[in-house]
């Protein structure tokens, strides 16, 4: 045992693999056997709530492991993951269901939502949070503590997965990316070993997994650093879509002078007349700007005045918030639901770009959802030497998403999403995290082939066997 290793009752792996050194699965192996170990629950096809456990968060996306692990510990993870080893065959991990891939398919998929612990250091600005832990259960923890975690625009994902695959946060343009916020990491690796590691024990791992995903070991808690928030304030301001050329002319400016304090997303809606929708945005297009701010809603309110100058005020919910409602901001919705997105950059944001993506993104013929502007910039251009996730060097992320309610529209929803995104293919600003990867990006969109190269060095020592599977294989 390395002085790291956390002791675990489980047997000790047998150490195999296929010929080329991956671990594979020729049979079905004896899950009986892994049922009777587990303080979890193992869930099989066919059994009555196998849908529920298999099924990704995007239900456009058809899952399909061999087994299901609902861990209620990491010693479940460790149970799993060695009797993974004896059978060749693969193992993933997926907190509530983000991440959703088919790279997934025929692996022991574990559900980690039970190891939700979290434990909070204001003096040091430090949180220790257990791999099922979502951030809007980590940022109401935080409320009163004067802190925020370098949250994205989402409660409902895991704050693990979020930094595993680099993370571009509310408060990026402040902190950096997610991943630079990771202190140390409890994993199983690829030998069924329980460690703590950080960049004294395991520096070249700490470096994998800061941004790399989840293709390197089973993290099963995380330390971040916190960032101090005296003050946060924020909210949606909503337009006519008629109104969406001086608004984004308008966030092109503040984008252009913003302090780093400022998060800012510009979007164009546009909304199904499906009964599912609340009344008020049925049927509707509309242009939102959302805005998240590390000071006080004065200060916020005076830096949104040209952009409540630009069009028709049909909505306006900034306010102050708690840490806990930084998720709100962008109304995301929180129930799995088939979607179908992709997202590239821009190296800038001016007429040129504006008037090409409103060409075709004003009117619902587009055929997407929602075509979303993301302002970078500020701390997310500053490196890290440690982290694969090193640094964001474009201005500006496009993310275009649509609603895939059957199968037999995905066609048609990959063709509306790619005509937007071909759209800007000249204003590229550069590559993107693993985290802000659309659903058919190559692992190359991310990173250079030395980074990739330097990728499979660390997977190769982690997991020699190949028995870890993420939704962005680096092998």
């Amino acid at each position: 045992m390395t002085t790291n290793e956390i002791s675990t009752p489980a047997d000790s792996p047998t150490q195999s693999a296929s010929a080329d050194g991956v671990a594979t699965t020729t049979s079905l192996p004896p899950f009986g056997e892994l049922a009777v170990m587990l303080t979890g629950t193992l869930v099989l096809p066919g059994d009555p709530g196998w849908p529920a456990a298999s099924s990704a968060w995007n239900l456009a996306v058809p899952q399909r492991p061999a087994a299901v692990v609902v861990a209620e510990s990491a010693a479940d993870v460790v149970t799993a993951v060695r009797f993974a080893l004896r059978h060749h065959i693969r193992v993933s991990a997926q907190p509530g269901g983000h991440g959703a891939t088919t790279a997934l398919d025929d692996t022991i998929l574990i559900r980690t939502r039970g190891l939700a612990d979290i434990w909070i250091d204001a003096d040091n600005a430090i949180a220790r949070v257990g791999a099922g832990v979502k951030w809007v259960e980590l940022q109401s923890a935080l409320d009163g503590t004067g802190l925020t975690g370098p949250m994205g625009s989402s409660g409902d994902v895991s704050v693990t997965g979020f930094c595993l695959g680099g993370g571009l946060s509310m408060f990026g343009r402040t902190t950096g990316v997610g991943a630079h916020a990771v202190r140390a990491a409890e994993v199983v690796d690829g030998l069924g070993r329980h460690r703590w590691i950080d960049d004294s024990t395991d520096p070249e791992l700490m470096w994998a997994l800061r941004g790399g995903g989840g293709d390197f070991a089973i993290v099963t808690a995380v330390e971040l650093s916190l960032t101090a928030a005296p003050e946060i304030s924020g909210g949606r301001l909503v337009f006519p879509a008629t109104d969406a050329p001086t608004v984004w002319r308008a966030y092109a400016e503040i984008t252009g002078t913003a302090p780093d304090e400022l998060t800012l997303f510009a979007s164009m809606l546009h909304f199904p007349p499906i009964p599912e929708l609340p009344e008020e945005i049925r049927g509707q297009s509309l242009c939102a700007v959302d805005a998240v701010y590390l000071g006080s809603v004065d200060a916020l309110d005076a830096l949104l005045v040209p952009i409540r100058a630009a069009g028709i005020v049909v909505r306006d919910t900034v306010r102050p918030l708690a840490p806990g409602e930084v998720g709100t901001v962008c109304e995301e919705p929180d129930d799995p639901s088939p979607a179908y997105l992709g997202t590239t950059t821009l190296g800038r944001f001016d007429d040129d770009v504006i008037d090409t993506i409103l060409a075709r993104a004003a009117t619902p013929a587009c055929g997407v959802l929602q075509v979303q502007i993301r302002h970078l910039g500020g701390a997310l251009l500053t490196p890290s030497e440690n982290a694969v996730c090193r640094r964001i060097t474009a201005a500006y992320s496009v993310m275009a998403m649509t609603m895939v309610p059957v199968p037999e529209a995905m066609p048609a929803a990959h063709a509306s999403v790619a005509a937007i995104l071909a759209d800007v293919e000249e204003f590229y600003g550069g590559p993107l995290s693993v985290s802000m990867l659309g659903d058919n990006d190559p692992l190359a969109a991310a990173f250079s082939p030395e980074v990739i190269a330097r990728l499979r060095v660390a997977k190769n020592a982690a997991d020699p066997d190949g028995v870890f599977r993420s939704s962005r294989p680096v092998i």
